[in-house]
This record gives C-alpha cells, sequence and structure tokens, in this order.
C-alpha cells in the first residue's frame, strides 16, 4: 500500500521533473526559421515575405529563411506546412487563393485550412492592377472592355493557373463587364506576367507586387488599379471602377500561418512581432512601393477573416463556375 507521506513525495518529485524540463527547455526561437511561400519566387506575397522576414530575423536574434515550393497551385507546399512539426520553427506564407479560394473549388483537398492550420496574422494586402504590353494600344479598362466586346473571345488574358488569383480576377471582371476572353494559364503569376511583357497574352490582373520590376523595366504598363480609390503611388493611374467598370474591386492576402498545434505563446508572439516589423517605417515603405498595404492582426482577427473569406469566395465561384481543373 502506497503511504500518504510517499504519495505527497512521488507527488513533489514529478513536480520538480516538470519544472526541471521546463527550466531545460530553449526559449524560441533557438534556431533558424524557415517561410515555405507555396508560390514562384517573384510573386507578390514571395517578395512581401523578404521584406518582413528581414526585419523579423533582426527583431528576434535568428535568421528566416525563405523556402519557395511552387506548385500545384499551392497545394504541395502548403502540405508540407501542415505535415511539419508545430514548434514555430515552419511557418506560411500564403496567400488567399491558398487559404479561400483553393478550398472552394477541389473536391478532395490534401489539407484542411481551418483543421491542419494556425492562423497568425494577416500580414498585408496586396493591391492589384490591370497591365498590358508598354507598346499595347489599351490606355484604360474602358479600351479592354471596348475592344473585348467589338471581337468577342479575342482577347486573352494570362493567370497564373487554373483558379489561381490572377483567373479569379478576370473571370470576375469579365463576367462584371459582360464580355468574354479567352484564359491562357500559365504555370504561375510572374510566367503570366512575363506572357503579357512578351506579348504571348493580351492582359493579366496581378498582383502590383508582382509586376512592379517588369513596369520599371518598361515592359509593361499599368493601366488601371484594383482598389476603391487611385492609389498614392500610382496618381496618375486611374481605379478601374473610374474607367470602366464601376463597383470592381479586388486584391488578395499574404498572411502567415503555422501548422496546427504549434503553441499558443509562440503564435502570439510571432502576431506580435509581425505587427512590431511593420511599425517601421522602413518595412512599410518598401511594402508600399510594392503595391502592397500592410495590416498586422492578431490570430484571432486573421481567423475570422479567413472564415468570412471562404464563405464569400464560396459563393463568387459557385456564380462563375470557376473551376481549377
Amino acid at each position: 500500500m502506497i503511504t500518504t507521506p510517499r504519495i505527497a513525495l512521488i507527488f513533489c518529485c514529478a513536480m520538480f521533473a516538470a519544472s526541471f524540463a521546463h527550466a531545460q527547455a530553449p526559449a524560441w526561437p533557438s534556431k533558424p526559421i524557415r517561410i515555405i511561400v507555396p508560390l514562384a519566387a517573384g510573386s507578390a506575397v514571395d517578395n512581401a515575405a523578404r521584406i518582413v522576414a528581414q526585419k523579423l530575423s533582426q527583431n528576434l536574434g535568428q535568421s528566416i529563411v525563405i523556402e519557395n515550393q511552387a506548385g500545384a497551385a499551392g497545394l504541395i507546399g502548403a502540405g508540407n506546412v501542415a505535415k511539419a512539426a508545430p514548434d514555430g520553427y515552419t511557418l506560411g506564407g500564403f496567400n488567399d487563393s491558398i487559404m479561400t479560394m483553393l478550398p472552394n473549388m477541389q473536391t478532395k483537398m490534401p489539407w484542411d485550412i481551418l483543421r491542419d492550420f494556425e492562423p497568425v496574422s494577416l500580414v498585408a494586402t496586396i493591391e492589384w492592377g490591370l497591365v498590358v504590353n508598354a507598346d499595347s494600344t489599351l490606355r484604360s479598362a474602358a479600351d479592354l472592355i471596348a475592344a473585348a466586346r467589338k471581337a468577342p473571345g479575342k482577347l486573352n488574358y494570362g493567370s497564373g493557373g487554373n483558379g489561381s488569383p490572377q483567373h479569379i480576377a478576370m473571370a470576375l471582371f469579365a463576367s462584371q463587364s459582360g464580355v468574354q476572353m479567352t484564359h491562357v494559364p500559365y504555370k504561375g503569376a510572374t510566367q503570366a506576367a512575363v506572357g503579357v511583357a512578351g506579348k504571348e497574352v493580351d492582359t493579366s490582373l496581378q498582383g502590383i507586387a508582382t509586376v512592379s520590376s517588369l513596369i520599371n523595366a518598361g515592359k509593361l504598363r499599368m493601366i488601371g488599379v484594383t482598389t476603391a480609390r487611385r492609389m498614392p503611388q500610382f496618381p496618375d493611374v486611374p481605379t478601374v471602377a473610374e474607367s470602366g467598370l464601376a463597383g470592381f474591386e479586388f486584391n488578395s492576402w499574404f498572411a502567415l500561418m503555422a501548422p496546427a498545434g504549434t503553441p499558443k505563446a509562440i503564435v502570439n508572439t510571432l502576431a506580435t512581432e509581425v505587427r512590431k516589423a511593420l511599425a517601421d517605417p522602413q518595412v512599410r515603405d518598401k511594402l508600399n512601393t510594392l503595391g502592397l498595404s500592410p495590416v498586422g492582426t492578431s490570430p484571432e482577427e486573421l481567423g475570422t477573416a479567413m472564415r468570412a473569406q471562404l464563405a464569400r469566395y464560396g459563393a463568387l465561384i459557385k456564380q462563375n463556375g470557376i473551376t481549377s481543373e
């Protein structure tokens, strides 16, 4: 029979062991962190991730490696985040296509966005622009709509693939303007932008961060932005709404996600550090220059926004018959 004094001794020993183990656990972060971006290098999310990661690395005192794992519209890279150890050393840099569009288009998802991930922070919104080749005669969204109406199906547009944000954005544009255009899917947003620059396709709706270098190089021209008002960075570029399609708005996300089960303390610390990084004027300026609007939310706020966006895109995708096949 175990006596009361022996029970007390066992309890004390267990408590001491637990306290000792806790004391020996290294403080997070004690080694490099990797952020898996399931998109091509040069994409809007990739560019934003590198800017923010640099500041996070300085503040946390650990290197942060951006690892591009493009393919299958982001399913593969996101799946690797979901399968990673939930210890705060592997994160996902996702756009809202991965988080809220694909789950509404795929009948058999290899992971569940609500079950297999922990929201960390909505880092920034990615503002979008309508681009054409620098030599194009199209000068506005109104010009594009008029040309498409004159020759239904003749004009084509590039996207990062079936069901990609570029595909959805232009499908919505075509639907709301009542025009027919031919979709040309590429293997990524960057390749689609290069396709416009190389005159393989007529136009594309793209995250400005993806196309800014081609615009600066004189290979692309932005003829409209999809924000509600003109952007201070591009005061001479009209909104799509004011130049041909009233009420049209579109943007996308750059959000940090962690594998499900990542300790809440680490998730909260990450969200706090993201907000701290975004408060730096140089970080904000770099993001703004690329057409990104810094946000920085709590994990709870991102979770709420994600659920709302899932429902919103579910309705839009069904209404427009968009598939990822």
